[in-house]
């Protein structure tokens, strides 16, 4: 899996919301044309970009078990998951190498954004005891 994570602190790129109308279909069309390949390579799981952070709500249960809503997250938050890619792939280098290609996603004027991307396997079970046979 690999997770966009939008960093105010380590990116030096305005918020989406400045950026000029063609700078967003630019950034909107290299990411359909990275899904397109990863697609055509067998590659491509699912792929989502998220919406702002400011429409995101966190729930709890609450101590009846209802759902307990709260705004989220708040202004102090300056990292988000901004979207994500499942892949599937014969190494972790190869998805290494796409989170390299997805990180350079055109930005203002057209440079690299260069945006984190976290790259995690997705479980499909437990890891094995340590010393456990196969």
């Amino acid at each position: 899996m690999l997770l966009m994570q939008f960093n105010a602190q380590s990116l030096d790129v305005p918020s989406i919301t400045e950026w000029q109308p063609e700078e967003i279909r630019a950034h909107i069309a290299f990411m359909r044309t990275t899904n397109e390949k990863l697609a055509a390579a067998g590659e491509l799981v699912d792929a989502q970009g998220l919406a702002m952070p400011e429409t995101a709500r966190i729930v709890r249960a609450a101590a009846d078990g209802s759902a307990l809503v709260t705004d989220g997250p708040f202004a102090e938050t300056k990292e988000f998951l901004a979207g994500w890619w499942i892949v599937e792939v014969s190494s972790a280098e190869r998805a290494v190498a796409i989170a390299a290609e997805v990180s350079a996603a055109p930005g203002p004027g057209g440079a690299p954004i260069n945006m984190p991307i976290e790259v995690r396997e997705v479980m499909s079970e437990p890891p094995a005891e340590p010393g456990a046979e196969d």
